[in-house]
């Protein structure tokens, strides 16, 4: 069976977020399998499903400070 796969666009509908957070999110290796395929109309990334599977959204922003002892 062939895996089925969805493009940046698609994976950035799908989690509220935009394109470009997708692309940052397979350049850090989130997205282990994703692929990029070029097009008559230029390049586009192709997340498989099963990248999705396990996948929890990351939060934005800066990490939480921890309270430190002194």
């Amino acid at each position: 069976m062939d895996e089925k796969f969805l493009k940046a666009s698609e994976v950035a509908k799908k989690y509220g977020v935009n394109s470009y957070t997708v692309k940052g999110w397979i350049r850090s290796g989130l997205f282990p399998n994703a692929k990029l395929e070029e097009t008559i109309a230029g390049s586009v990334w192709l997340i498989p499903e099963s990248d999705l599977e396990n996948f929890k959204k990351p939060e934005m922003g800066r990490p939480k400070k921890t309270a430190t002892k002194e």
